[in-house]
């Protein structure tokens, strides 16, 4: 028996040691931790179940068959994050450069159907060179596998991936298809085709930084949603993201033990609006003075900075918050903040985290590109993302809430639940001065008296409607409240409405407009 244990325990401290201490050196060269060091970080120390550690390849082409190392490559299993139960698993660069094969494929297929069975998120940490060439074609149908159930969790639990080194070609395709990517500054790269590649076909160049580095990617192209500076920063920040979130779309998100003042009223908030309507402010210095302090966590903050997206608590309650960003493009709607904003607000939905919305907008960005971009289409997502959300909705009209643009962004048409507005608001069908042009022209044989001057127009266009009471007197805002209580208003809402039940007509599923 004796014998036995031994062979196990050997066998089990060749799994702890990856790819070898020269291979581990070299991680830690690059300011990179391995695989096992990062779950160290992120997991409750001593909760950590290992699946998996023993299992190794099969392969034998190429030399392979002197090549097989426990685990090959991943690390799985089962821990604890704050108390609270997740799968996950992590690439190990140091066995084979963390290449993607069958063996993989398996392990965190079978993590995967286990998170989605027992309700738990699942967090993936990569770092890999790609497909494992020597298996061929088994290797990308091994991908094939992992998106499945990417696709099969996605609003079941939620999805993290963290990319911590390398992620090419088809490897891209499972964090975007989970719910949240977290890049890691100076390592982490991502992109379907490399540099070499694209120099060979098209003659570009262009280093992997600038390619899928993590700048790219969190303020180009929105496939990321946060950056972090180092491994143990990206770690940290996945516990804080799961902090907001349920374990499950059966379950409510946590909520901590209220620890500031739901009575608390902010003077600041009164005088916060420009007296001139052109003049920005910062959306930001809003929410930090509305909601629970410092418990703003905005999500793709570099990606179409006119629009905030963020989670936030509310008395302790985890909420998510769409807002306008009048410091940038006046908060005007263009194409990747309809994407930023529409793909929020379904996440949010998908795990019963209430939406607040914060309205300063003056409509649509124009220009040829905006159009032929499709910004019809892009903004489409966020009235079919609205209107298919079934978490208590808020809004509140702070200042400008003009044409489509005031539709769009969670009026009552979009099944608000309840709409505030400030005594800044300004909502109109459309801008003062375009309806003069539009309503303040001279008709045939009338008398140039009887015209008023476009001064005259727009001053008298904006005394009538760019101000809340003509919206409150038909019923489309539900009450018009001083700045400094609306944070308050915002818990009594939310308090009425924990307990909402809405179901839709019965259908597979309605058709995007992707």
């Amino acid at each position: 028996m004796d014998e036995r244990l031994q062979k196990l325990r050997q066998k089990r401290e060749l799994a702890l040691q990856g790819g070898g201490a020269k291979r581990i050196d070299a991680q830690h060269a690059q300011g990179k931790l391995t695989a096992r060091e990062r779950l160290a970080v992120l997991l409750d120390e001593g909760s950590f179940q290992e699946l998996g550690a023993l299992a190794t390849h099969q392969n034998t082409d190429f030399g392979m068959a002197d090549k097989k190392f426990p685990g090959d490559g991943v690390v799985t299993g089962f821990g604890k994050v704050n108390g609270r139960r997740v799968a996950v698993y992590a690439q190990d660069f140091t066995v084979l450069g963390g290449s993607f094969s069958q063996v993989q494929s398996n392990k965190i297929c079978r993590l995967q159907d286990l998170a989605m069975e027992s309700g738990i998120p699942l967090i993936g940490l990569n770092d890999s060179g790609g497909a494992r060439v020597q298996e061929g074609v088994k290797s990308l149908a091994a991908y094939g596998e992992v998106f499945f159930r990417n696709v099969a969790a996605s609003g079941v639990i939620p999805q993290l991936s963290l990319i911590m080194g390398p992620c090419a070609g088809g490897a891209v395709y499972s964090p975007a298809l989970t719910d949240f990517v977290i890049m890691v500054d100076g390592s982490a790269n991502m992109f379907l085709t490399g540099p070499e590649i694209i120099k060979a076909v098209t003659g570009e160049e262009v280093t992997s930084e600038d390619l899928g580095g993590a700048w790219v990617h969190n303020a180009r192209s929105g496939v990321a949603h946060f950056e972090s500076a180092s491994d143990q920063e990206a770690l940290e920040l996945a516990k804080l993201v799961l902090s907001y979130l349920p374990q499950n779309n059966s379950q409510d998100p946590p909520s901590l033990t209220p620890y500031d003042d739901p009575y608390r009223a902010e003077a600041a908030l009164d005088s916060i609006i420009p007296q001139d309507d052109n003049q920005p402010y910062d959306m930001r210095d809003v929410l930090d003075l509305v909601f629970d302090r410092e418990s703003v966590l905005e999500v793709h903050s570099q990606f179409a900075p006119n629009a905030v997206t963020a989670f936030a608590r509310l008395d302790g309650h985890s909420i998510g918050i769409v807002a306008n960003q009048p410091s940038v493009l006046s908060g005007a709607l263009d194409i990747d903040s309809s994407d930023k904003i529409s793909r929020f607000i379904s996440l949010c939905d998908m795990f019963n985290i209430p939406l607040v919305t914060f309205v300063d907008c003056p409509g649509y960005l124009p220009g040829v590109n905006q159009e032929y971009g499709g910004v019809i289409r892009h903004g489409a997502k966020i009235i079919y993302a609205y209107s298919q959300a079934t978490v208590p909705k808020l809004c509140v009209v702070t200042r400008k809430a003009i044409g489509g643009s005031y539709v769009a962004l969670s009026s009552k048409q979009m099944g608000n639940d309840i709409a505030l507005a400030w005594p800044s608001a300004q909502i109109a069908v459309m801008g003062a001065e375009g309806a003069s042009k539009l309503l303040n022209r001279k008709k045939p044989n009338q008398d140039l008296k009887e015209t008023l001057s476009d001064t005259e127009f727009i001053a008298e266009y904006r005394e009538k409607f760019f101000n809340p009471y003509n919206a409150a007197d038909v019923g489309q805002i539900d009450e018009v409240i001083e700045p400094a209580e609306t944070r308050l208003r915002l818990i009594q809402s939310l308090e009425v409405l924990r307990t909402k039940v809405q179901t839709g007509l019965p259908k597979k599923h309605g058709l995007f407009p992707v």
